[in-house]
């Protein structure tokens, strides 16, 4: 069967097929991509460092902000990730990096909300970096969700397990990690 043939009146289908792209095409790549995800080498590792920057941007405001960020970030990247999908015509293209960011800024969300060091940051970065890579269950499991939401929910988990453990190192070896004694 055709693709001519097969959902030809779905405008998702005709705008792939076609290459057309519109206003909000271009919107949803934009956000999938965060600028970043035509990196040629490791978009998902340049998407976390997006979120390290929201993270450190957002570090002279309460942590609310932070706690918000996460949350609106995850669900305009399940639409952007939904269309950019459609768009690729393909699961969870390498270069929609939307999911990364959200999933670095929940990884670093223990750091908001007690004294921190860039060294935290950067073990959060690396926690997150291993989850997301190995995709431990259930997050190899969540990837397989429908559009944006599989491309947005094993990141959410990968970065959930890299809290967990900062939230510990932090309780553990805080005076270590942030005041260098």
């Amino acid at each position: 069967m055709n693709a001519d043939n097969n959902n030809s009146s779905d405008p998702r289908v005709s705008a792939y097929i076609s290459g057309y792209r519109s206003k909000k095409d271009y919107l949803a790549l934009a956000v999938a991509t965060c600028g970043v995800g035509y990196m040629p080498l490791a978009p998902g590792t340049f998407g976390s460092l997006v979120g390290v920057a929201i993270f450190l941007a957002l570090t002279r405001v309460p942590s609310v902000f932070l706690v918000v960020a996460i949350v609106v970030i995850t669900f305009v990247g399940i639409w952007a990730g939904t269309r950019a999908e459609e768009l690729a015509g393909r699961k969870d293209p390498g270069k929609i990096v939307v999911d990364e960011v959200a999933g670095q800024l929940i990884a670093l969300l223990p750091l908001a909300f007690t004294p921190w060091s860039i060294k935290m940051v950067i073990v959060s970065f690396i926690l997150f970096r291993f989850f997301d890579i190995v995709k431990p269950y259930p997050a190899n499991r969540l990837q397989d969700l429908k559009g944006g939401l599989g491309v947005m929910c094993d990141d959410l988990v990968a970065g959930a397990y890299a809290a967990i453990i900062v939230a510990i190192v932090m309780s553990r070896f805080l005076g270590v990690l942030v005041y260098g004694t």
